[in-house]
């Protein structure tokens, strides 16, 4: 038992501080968990210690611990959310979601409240049928555009746009992978999985009261972080960064190509475009020699502007403002664009410098934001995270490329002329079809899931390629690598001992007449704070075997305390780290850590009370 807690604190104090990938540090645990037997038995055998130190054992049930430490990679939950994720991405590929978003969009015009209200109406359902997390990805660019549009700080509706998704999340099973976790853990241990729509009445309960606070008070708490700008220039403050200098006649660049030039630099400079003779050009600009005239227009400070033209023999254009329109005038189409880091990219823990983004993208950021931290020199070593956001200076070719990269969000909404949009009947019926196998036959849903992905490939909305594109594949490891902690805490105790410490703190609640539901709300309470500072799928593991320990000491419903936890799991608030729709638009929001706090803190009271007093009503809180 000790040895497990052991394991949970190192694993809390790393998905806290993200010293490693969430998926890395679950992959840890799991390993921590296998290696503890063996290496405690050769210990033992050297007289090193008592005995054996057993975590994953049980005796008399014919499991090994080496099957039960995989068991996350075979868990129907981890199969699931990986076959969600691919449902989620045909329906995505077919663009129906824009269509939508698109159509709401030209009803909202400049009111805040219109605005407001089509975001959380339109994420809130759509997140109970695919993955939240997709279903912000998805609308992000679009709720962008509607604030552009619409004069309106997009700080006011990104915060949101998330927030939404994770209530809409609780309309169904498949609506978030923690929901699928808990339905496979209150399986297992109580012998009760969640049917498709067993929480429905309270999801729609819940969705209610968080638009309704979203719309009144929340809409004042949440700020205005990023300015009103209709120019990215501007909203990015590049007005000190962004020059136009030419070559002189005797400068020692003249000859080298540009990318020579870059290399040899001491300075931190970026070459956003070239004009010459009348001609702009774009990247990829790193062949192209240097001729006395060129004019280039540059990204970096005043301070080494100076430094820069005497040594490299350049002179300052005078009174030229570089901005969107200066940056645009190669292309009809945008040459300027944001864009987000997004779950599961190859360039999380990376830097600009290690990924050669500028040559593997043939593009060149300009300034890099995270949360309310902007970056606008020195960016080449900065570590980026999901959620960050890039101004990027690209040609519209490579834009397009950008947005159909998985690895990126384009913030802004830009034409995909490859949206399979004859597909969009098929997905839609695919995903019907898995719904209702699932809630009106005896098909596990894993099954239903399963035919429902590869009816997506047979059907021609996705083709096999994509499939492992679709896959978030961090979420996928961060289950299986967590769920052997659960066993873990259940076979050596530890699920005992927390409820009674547990219920030991409640004692003084039930002495004073506050009755169950208050121990119940605690319980909701205890899961959202923790929650909120590590992975909503780890918080799950853990909380479910102390919520039913705990309700059987009370002798209380187990499933009323699993449902509990379910859903403060599901809807966390009050960090941008609790849960990853949180990430995604910390970045292109702009918002400080505290800014969650402030809106989310009373949101998740509201629901703290909501979701305790719903769960007693429509479940009740005495066994079954």
């Amino acid at each position: 038992m000790l040895f497990v807690f052991a394991v949970i604190v190192a694993a809390l104090v790393l998905f806290a501080t993200e010293a490693l990938p969430v998926d890395v540090t679950a992959i840890a645990v799991m390993v921590a968990l296998m290696l503890a037997e063996p290496a405690t038995t050769l210990a033992a055998d050297a007289g090193l210690l008592a005995e054996p130190v057993y975590v994953l054992h049980q005796a008399g049930d014919g499991i090994s611990p080496l099957d039960r430490g995989l068991s996350g990679f075979a868990s129907t939950a981890t199969i699931t959310v990986l076959a969600m994720f691919i449902l989620s991405d045909g329906v995505q590929r077919t663009g129906i979601v824009q269509i939508l978003g698109a159509k709401i969009a030209s009803l909202t015009g400049d009111s805040e409240t219109k605005q407001l209200g089509a975001t959380v109406g339109l994420v809130a359902p759509i997140s109970g049928f695919i993955n939240n997390t997709a279903a912000v990805a998805i609308l992000l660019p679009m709720v962008t555009d509607i604030a552009h549009k619409g004069k309106l700080s997009p700080s006011k509706l990104l915060l949101p746009l998330s927030y939404a998704s994770m209530f809409g999340g609780m309309l169904t099973l498949i609506g978030t992978s923690t929901n699928i976790l808990a339905s496979q853990l209150s399986a297992e241990l109580i012998d009760h999985p969640f049917s498709m729509f067993e929480f429905t009445q309270l999801g729609i309960i819940v969705t209610v009261i968080g638009t309704v606070y979203l719309l009144t008070v929340g809409r004042y708490l949440i700020p205005s972080r990023i300015p009103v700008e209709e120019d990215l220039t501007e909203e990015f403050e590049m007005g000190e960064y962004l020059t136009e200098v030419v070559v002189r006649e005797d400068s020692p660049l003249i000859g080298q190509t540009v990318d020579e030039a870059l290399r040899v630099s001491a300075f931190d400079v970026d070459i956003v475009q070239l004009v010459r003779e009348k001609r702009t050009f774009l990247e990829p600009l790193g062949q192209k020699s240097i001729r006395a005239g060129d004019v280039f227009a540059v990204r970096t400070d005043r301070d080494t502007l100076v430094d820069l033209l005497d040594v490299e023999g350049l002179d300052i254009i005078p009174d030229v403002e570089v901005d969107d329109a200066e940056l645009e005038t190669a292309n009809e189409r945008k040459n300027l664009v944001e864009v987000v880091v997004a779950p599961g990219s190859s360039l999380i823990g990376e830097t600009l410098v290690s990924t050669n983004f500028r040559q593997r993208y043939d593009a060149t950021v300009l300034a890099l934001r995270h949360g309310q931290e902007l970056y606008r020199q020195r960016m080449d070593h900065v570590t980026l995270r999901i959620g960050d956001t890039l101004l990027v200076q690209a040609t519209p070719e490579s834009i397009d490329r950008l947005n159909r990269n998985n690895a990126f969000i384009v913030a802004q909404e830009v034409a995909r002329p490859d949206f399979r949009r004859s597909k969009i009947p098929v997905a839609i019926g695919i995903v019907a079809a898995v719904v209702g196998v699932a809630a009106l036959t005896p098909v596990h849903i894993v099954i239903s899931a399963l035919g429902g992905a590869l009816a997506m490939v047979l059907t021609g909305c996705l083709r096999p390629p994509e499939l492992y594109d679709a896959v978030q594949w961090d979420v996928i490891f961060l289950l299986a690598g967590v769920i052997p902690l659960g066993t873990a805490l259940q076979e050596t105790g530890g699920a005992d001992l927390l409820a009674e410490l547990f219920v030991m703190g409640a004692g003084s609640v039930l002495t004073a007449g506050g009755g169950l539901a208050v121990v119940l709300g605690l319980m909701y309470l205890v899961t959202a704070l923790l929650t909120n500072i590590i992975s909503n799928n780890a918080s799950v593991v853990l909380m479910i075997p102390v919520a039913i320990e705990t309700a059987q000491q009370l002798n209380a419903s187990a499933f009323a305390f699993v449902l509990a936890v379910t859903f403060a799991a599901s809807t966390a608030f009050m960090t941008p780290v609790g849960y990853q729709t949180n990430l995604l638009v910390y970045g292109p929001g702009g918002y400080r850590f505290t800014d969650y706090l402030k809106v989310g803190a009373p949101l998740q009271a509201v629901f703290a009370v909501a979701t305790t007093l719903g769960i007693a009503y429509f479940w009740g809180l005495a066994p079954a």
